[in-house]
Order: structure tokens, then C-alpha cells, then sequence
């Protein structure tokens, strides 16, 4: 790594240093540090804490996933939540809980709904043997609008109070329910990231163009369907336990290509850290907006992400 990187990914390191101690001093209710520290509010402070842990591990899923995702299609615009991965994974959900069977089959419904919706998205965008990134995109983008439909559908017409909290948790929130489910959640999100950090060559590879990557001995198809794998597998992990959160894949990814570059060795770890850093942020501003009402998590990233997509959907016309 280079000197001026590892400066930057230390400076990262501090920044998120300064958010964590934010999330966890801040928040809808306010508290001296003395006050926190005291055993009567020792539950708020470990709810704050869980908050920030989680707003880590979602912010590093969900952003390593776009980087896979933008590297496999060679389009800046990828991202989970626009390829309808978050919206299937979301579907998954719904139907377990109206089967009566999200303690059990919750996490493996999401992965299915998630996996389901990739297949689907890849099929459709299918033109011969090729598939064409802008189709993709667009496929992803159309799927994840009608399964966002069928969700609401299935919300209004099920009157199931587990079914009508869900729809607000759907939009994103990182309060955590269950501490086993979020360990287990962490475990497969921290796999999936350390396999896609594992192929950072053969990512770097791809930036080069599959005609090129090729060349340098990298099975394409195996690559491209082990990412999709890890990505889907990242995705699904996350929306049960913290509901569907947009975007994050898409800013970040490409705000850290800008200040670090495009090696995958050195843009995988920036994005892990300014994600964090990010989710932490906008979820402090989700509980401290308008107290004591707490706005989706998902609500914020989308105001920062839609202005930010547009701009890159702009750009990139204007080039090609």
C-alpha cells in the first residue's frame, strides 16, 4: 500500500473514531457523558452502541457489494438496492412472516428472494449469450419498483400488526432486535466482504475489460457468478436484520474511486470505513432530526443517494 493511502485510510480510521463517539453521545435523548456512563442508563448506552456496530456492518456490506457489482457490470450505477436484490431479499421476508415462519426461515427467505431476483433481473437483461450492463440496470431498476409494489400489496391486504411495523422497518432501521440474529448477520457479511476482498486482483483484472481479464487467466463466468453469490448472500444477511437501506452501495463506492483510486486492495478497506462512517451519520440524523420521532434510515440515504445517482447518470451519458 502506498504511503499516501495508508495516510488516508488512517485519517478514515479517525474519522470513524469521531462518528462512533458521536452515534453513541448523541441521540433522541439527550444525555450528559457522566449521565450514559451511569448504570440507570446503561440500556441506552448499549442500544447506541449496537446501533453504531450495526450501522459498521451494513455500511460495509452494502458498499463492497456495489464495488462487486460496478466492477462484474463495468457501470458506476450498480448497486443492490437498483438491481432489486434489496427488494427481493425484501419479499422474501414478507412471505415468511405471512407463513408464520420468520423465526426460523426469515434469514434463508430473504437469501432465497434475493438470489430468486438476481436470476430473474439476469434473465430478462439476457441477450443472447451477452448481457448488456445498461440492461441490466434498467431490468434491476423495474424489478426492484414491482416487487416494491407486491410488498405494499401484500402489507395492506394482510392485516397482520407484525406485517403493518414492517413496512416502516422495511425503509431501513438499525435498531436491533436480536442479538443472535445480528451476530449471525455479521459473521456472513464479514465472509462475504473478506471473499470479495480475496478477488481483488481478478477485480482489477475486470476494470481492464473481459477480453483483457482473459488474457491474464481469469475465469470470467466463475468470477462474475461467485460475486453474484457473495453479493446476493451480503444483501439478504442484511435486510433481516436492518430492512432495505439504498444507495449506500452507489455514493460510497464512488466517492472513495475519487480520493483513493481504483485498486480493489486499497478502495475495499476505504469503502468499509467511509461506509461506516456514513451509515453512523445518517443514522445519528435519523434520531435526532425531529425527536422523538425516529425517520427510516433508508429515508436518509435515499435523499442523499437519488441527487447523487442522477448526477452520475448525467455524467456518464455525456461521456459515452
Amino acid at each position: 500500500m502506498k504511503k499516501s493511502d495508508r495516510t488516508k485510510i488512517l485519517f478514515l480510521l479517525a474519522l470513524l473514531g469521531a462518528a462512533a463517539f458521536l452515534g453513541i453521545s448523541q441521540g433522541s435523548v439527550h444525555l450528559s457523558l457522566r449521565q450514559l456512563l451511569s448504570a440507570e442508563h446503561r440500556p441506552i448506552l448499549e442500544l447506541r452502541l449496537l446501533r453504531v456496530l450495526l450501522a459498521l456492518v451494513a455500511g460495509s456490506g452494502l458498499a463492497v457489494s456495489g464495488i462487486a457489482l460496478q466492477a462484474v457490470l463495468r457501470n458506476p450505477l450498480a448497486e443492490p438496492y437498483l438491481l432489486g436484490t434489496s427488494s427481493g431479499a425484501g419479499l422474501g421476508a414478507i412471505v415468511a412472516i405471512i407463513l408464520g415462519a420468520a423465526n426460523i426461515f426469515l434469514p434463508l427467505s430473504a437469501f432465497l428472494g434475493a438470489v430468486s431476483t438476481v436470476a430473474l433481473v439476469y434473465l430478462l437483461a439476457k441477450e443472447g449469450r451477452r448481457v448488456a450492463a445498461q440492461s441490466l440496470i434498467l431490468c434491476g431498476v423495474v424489478v426492484s419498483v414491482a416487487l416494491s409494489g407486491i410488498i405494499v400489496f401484500l402489507v395492506s391486504f394482510f392485516d397482520h400488526k407484525a406485517l403493518q411495523s414492517l413496512l416502516w422497518w422495511l425503509w431501513g432501521s438499525l435498531q436491533i432486535y436480536d442479538l443472535k440474529l445480528f451476530g449471525i448477520v455479521s459473521i456472513i457479511v464479514a465472509a462475504g466482504t473478506l471473499c470479495i476482498y480475496a478477488l481483488s486482483q481478478d477485480l482489477n483484472a475486470m476494470n481492464l475489460g473481459e477480453e483483457g481479464a482473459i488474457h491474464l487467466g481469469i475465469d470470467i463466468e466463475s468470477t462474475k457468478k461467485l460475486l453474484f453469490l457473495a453479493t446476493s448472500l451480503i444483501t439478504a444477511s442484511l435486510v433481516c436484520v436492518c430492512g432495505i437501506i439504498g444507495f449506500v452501495g452507489l455514493i460510497i463506492p464512488h466517492g472513495m474511486r475519487l480520493v483513493i483510486g481504483t485498486n480493489h486492495r486499497t478502495l475495499i478497506p476505504a469503502a468499509c470505513l467511509a461506509s461506516g462512517i456514513f451509515m453512523i451519520v445518517c443514522d445519528l440524523i435519523s434520531r435526532v432530526l425531529l425527536p422523538p420521532f425516529e425517520i427510516p434510515i433508508g429515508v436518509i440515504t435515499a435523499c442523499v443517494g437519488a441527487p447523487w445517482f442522477i448526477i452520475l447518470l448525467k455524467t456518464k451519458h455525456k461521456v459515452t
